[in-house]
Parts: C-alpha cells; sequence; structure tokens
C-alpha cells in the first residue's frame, strides 16, 4: 500500500498526492476515488430507479400544482441537460437562476436559448450586492478554501424558499457521480454551515446582513425529516451520462455554446478555480474533473495528461479578470496580495455548527427512525 506521503499518481485517472495529500491507492497503485467510482458503478447497474420512475413520481406530485418540481439553471453543461431532460419528458419546472453579479454574458445567452425553446418559467434572485461583496471579500480575508460556499449557500436557501413558496417537493439537481466523482472533502466546506459564513462575516466584514438568503443546518434537517420532506434528486445519476453528448444535444437542440472550464460559466468561478485556488491552496481541480471523464470512459489518462500541461490562464487573459475581478471585489493590489500571501485557515478556525450536525447526527441513529415509524404508522 503506498503512503499518501510520498508523491503517487493514480494508475488509471490524474488524481495525485498533490491535490489530494491524504488519498490512498490500494495494491494496484488504484486511487480510492476509482475503487468508488466502480462500486458505486456496480450498485447502481442492479439497484438504480430508472429515470422514468422518477419522471413519474415527480409529475404526480405536481398535480393540480402550477409546478412539479425546482431546476436551478447556471447555463453551465450538466443544470442545462437537466432542464432539456425535463423538457423532454412533460415535466413543468419552475427553472431558478441566481443572479450574484459574476455571470458570464455567454452563461446569460445559453440560459436564454434553453429557455426560448422549453417555454419553462423562469425565477431569477438578484443578490443585493453590497451585502454579497462584503461577505465575498471576508472570505479571502479570512483565508478559508471554499469561498464558493457564498454563492452555493444562497443557491440553496432560495431554492428551499421557493419550494415551500409553491409547494415544491423535488428538486432536480445536476450534481452527478459521472463527471463529478472524486472530489477531496479538504477542497469544500458544507453548504448549509450559515454559523461559519456569519462568523467569517462578523470578524471580516462591514456590511450588516439583511437580505441575503439563509438555510441553516438546522432548518435542512427539520425540512428532511420533520416539515415538507423535500427531496433532491440527482437526476443525470439515473440515466447513463456522458458530458460530451450532452454538450452535443446541447448545442444541436438550442445553439447552446461551451464556455470552456467546469463551471467557467461564472467569471468569479472561473478565476477562482483557475488562479486562487492553484496559487494560494495548491489545488488544481481539473485533476478531478479529468480524473471524473476517465472512469466514465470519455476521455483516456493520456488525454487528461496532455491537458493538465496546458496552462490554466493566458499571461494577458489573467491580467485582465484579475484586474476586473479585484475592481468588483474593491480589492487594492497590496491587499489581495497580502491575502494571496496569507497562510490559509480552516473553516473549522471559526466558529460552525459542527457540534449541532453531530448531536443531529446521533439524534437521527438512535431516535428519529423510530420517531418517523411512528408518525408513518
Amino acid at each position: 500500500m503506498l503512503k499518501p506521503s510520498d508523491y503517487a499518481i493514480c494508475a488509471r485517472c490524474v488524481a495525485d498526492t498533490i491535490a489530494d495529500p491524504e488519498i490512498t491507492f490500494n495494491s494496484a497503485g488504484v486511487c480510492r476515488y476509482c475503487a468508488l467510482h466502480d462500486a458505486l458503478a456496480y450498485d447502481r447497474k442492479d439497484g438504480l430507479v430508472s429515470f422514468e420512475q422518477v419522471a413519474q413520481q415527480v409529475r404526480a406530485s405536481g398535480e393540480g400544482k402550477e409546478y412539479d418540481c425546482l431546476i436551478g439553471l447556471s447555463g453551465g453543461v450538466d443544470s442545462s441537460y437537466v432542464t432539456h431532460l425535463a423538457h423532454i419528458n412533460n415535466l413543468r419546472p419552475l427553472v431558478v437562476h441566481f443572479d450574484n453579479g459574476w455571470n458570464s454574458e455567454l452563461a446569460v445567452d445559453n440560459i436564454k436559448r434553453i429557455l426560448n425553446v422549453t417555454k419553462f418559467d423562469l425565477h431569477t434572485l438578484v443578490v443585493n450586492w453590497a451585502e454579497f461583496v462584503d461577505i465575498q471579500r471576508s472570505f479571502f480575508k479570512a483565508s478559508v478554501v471554499d469561498i464558493e460556499i457564498v454563492t452555493d449557500h444562497a443557491i440553496t436557501a432560495t431554492m428551499m424558499n421557493l419550494a415551500r413558496e409553491f409547494d415544491i417537493k423535488y428538486i432536480l439537481s445536476g450534481s452527478n457521480q459521472a463527471t463529478e466523482s472524486g472530489m477531496p472533502s479538504s477542497w469544500s466546506w458544507r453548504k448549509q454551515d450559515w454559523v461559519n459564513i456569519r462568523a467569517i462575516h462578523c470578524k471580516f466584514g462591514s456590511e450588516k446582513i439583511k437580505t441575503f438568503p439563509q438555510y441553516g443546518t438546522f432548518r435542512m434537517f427539520y425540512d428532511r425529516f420533520f416539515g415538507r420532506r423535500l427531496m433532491s434528486i440527482p437526476i443525470l445519476d439515473h440515466i447513463e451520462y456522458r458530458k460530451d453528448e450532452a454538450v452535443k444535444t446541447l448545442v444541436e437542440k438550442y445553439g447552446w455554446r461551451a464556455y470552456g472550464g467546469k463551471h467557467y460559466e461564472s467569471v468569479f468561478t472561473k478565476f477562482y478555480q483557475a488562479y486562487v485556488l492553484p496559487t494560494k491552496f495548491h489545488i488544481d481541480k481539473r485533476k478531478s474533473h479529468l480524473s471524473s471523464l476517465i472512469r466514465n470512459g470519455e476521455m483516456s489518462r493520456e488525454e487528461a495528461m496532455d491537458e493538465l500541461r496546458i496552462p490554466l490562464y493566458s499571461e494577458q487573459e489573467l491580467q485582465l479578470e484579475r484586474a476586473f475581478v479585484l475592481k468588483k471585489l474593491e480589492f487594492g493590489e497590496d491587499e489581495f496580495a497580502q491575502i494571496m500571501r496569507a497562510p490559509s485557515k480552516l473553516h473549522t478556525d471559526f466558529r460552525s455548527d459542527e457540534s449541532l450536525l453531530k448531536l443531529l447526527r446521533i439524534l437521527n441513529k438512535w431516535g428519529l427512525k423510530r420517531l418517523l415509524a411512528r408518525r408513518t404508522s
């Protein structure tokens, strides 16, 4: 068994000990993410609920209602393809877009093209920019890895609020094992940890939070087990999903246009993943994304290695986008350079709801099943 303290790269994909120091490999040199992918694929072969069964459940839940599900649409591949699946399977979603001020023009155009064909209703939440950017600035100053938690938390809160408002039971998610497997846990933080967001903002921010959408761990737990029991379905895991085929379909049917790297439909996400993460945290997310495509049979290991040799940014593009992002975030060059040099911190270096989560997990393990059994008997 190889030790994670020694440099090693997976014999099958491109995951390595630089990207994930805690990664482990079996005796054949294959990483645990590949092994887990194979195990899940084997389980899905016989145990996966078919897409049509899921679609029937969604349609049945929406009888007599304006909508039968929610879909978050960013303009990227996964969310666009989920919207396409809903369209060709006669679902009636309310499509939700979260405008945090960082949308690329290409993403906006892709959303328009898809909605022009599907005719789905769109709900767009435009955040209070002063609040939002102040929270983002706080996370930069805190030197924690998951700056995207600010956007992800607000998206989750918005979706949950709309589900409650329109009495919708199902949220169709673009998350999937095919193109998003093998993401090290150290690269992100729990999106529902409002305590952590508030603690970091209280320490480094200046604006009062008045309108920012909130959805904490306790509310998530209550909604899942005691409230309306909202269900988020990773619908792409219920089909044989391939990114290359999804892109081809979207281009042919909607005139959809590709935008480069995964999640690069957001200007901020591109800068965060292509500059902040590799420069400050030594994380190249391409290793995870490309490894997923290798496992999914869409790319060879050699092709992925060639892709990793291409710089994340050209020097000219980096200078232009760096200047744009720093201006929007109201960071001076010296201040931002100091932030990038500062030692990284863990999210747990600040207050979080970890203790609450542990308590809820204990309650779930020892008492919740019996309580739910009484409620449903």
